[in-house]
């Protein structure tokens, strides 16, 4: 292996493993409105407990993930979000949503959702041509707004129970039924086969992967500091607004509160891009 993709693939690694807890619904670039903690209660909290067989496992990794997270991941993203002017943000996520477009219209048809179906494909074709390969969400001016859907969301639509919670060292947050729907969305997504019988095009993924982590991360730094202070315990916390989180988004309504968006298999440890734009629904 050329030392260029040895150095891409440490890169991803440590993406991943540096990944926060959780992804949050994303903050609009260059904003400097003051953020409002969600509020998780002693109720919530005691309530979802039970859901949590493996906490003392879960918190090992937790408290791994924070530790690296805060010498490394949080730094690379603070200059980000400080060299990179906001257009050129909204630019890169335009780009990871168009790109998750396949898994999102794939969705879409499996939970019997046409309308929404209609809507990714248009967003897709006109994005990917007008919007010049994505970097401009041209569709939201056409009154198409960005949705994300996965196949735990789908699962969940089907009546699917969560099943246990756990906290992965790569992926974050997440349970039985959302760990499936993550194995089967990179199924579904064509960017899992693109460097089959080329190994030249593992950049494709890997970068996808670094850019995607980065980018979210940025966009987020305010809102999990906000929490993380907000918190007398950060993994219940966390724990309490994965569940709510996902249940808006099984739901496809907006959260009532400034609750996390996760995708599913948690975290934002995949390649799709599970953040919504300041347009979205």
């Amino acid at each position: 292996m050329s030392a260029n993709k040895k150095l891409l693939w440490a890169m991803a690694t440590t993406a991943l493993l540096l990944v926060p807890t959780i992804a949050i619904a994303e903050e609009p670039a260059g904003s400097d409105a003051p953020k409002v903690a969600p509020v998780v209660t002693t109720q919530d909290i005691q309530t979802q407990d039970a859901n949590d067989p493996f906490e003392g496992g879960n918190r090992v990794m937790f408290d791994i993930n924070q530790v690296l997270d805060e010498v490394l991941l949080r730094p690379v993203a603070v200059v980000y979000r400080a060299v990179l002017p906001d257009f050129a943000q909204d630019g890169v996520r335009n780009f990871m949503n168009n790109l998750n477009s396949p898994v999102i219209f794939a969705n879409d048809v499996l939970q019997g959702e046409g309308d929404r179906a209609g809507t990714t494909l248009l967003r897709f074709g006109i994005n990917s041509t007008i919007g010049v390969g994505g970097l401009f969400d041209v569709a939201k001016e056409f009154d198409l707004p960005y949705h994300d859907e996965d196949f735990g969301q789908t699962l969940g639509t089907w009546g699917a129970g969560e099943g246990p919670y756990f906290y992965f060292l790569v992926m974050g947050p997440s349970n039985v039924r959302d760990f499936t729907g993550f194995v089967v969305d990179r199924g579904l997504d064509p960017l899992t086969y693109v460097n089959w019988g080329d190994d030249d095009l593992e950049y494709v993924p890997l970068g996808r992967t670094v850019l995607n982590v980065i980018d979210l991360r940025a966009r987020n730094i305010d809102t999990l500091d906000e929490i993380e202070r907000a918190s007398v315990d950060y993994y219940a916390s966390i724990r309490s607004l994965y569940r709510q989180s996902r249940a808006d988004a099984i739901r496809n309504g907006a959260p009532s509160t400034d609750l996390p968006d996760f995708e599913s298999g948690g975290g934002i440890s995949s390649p799709s891009p599970i953040s919504q734009n300041s347009g979205a629904e």
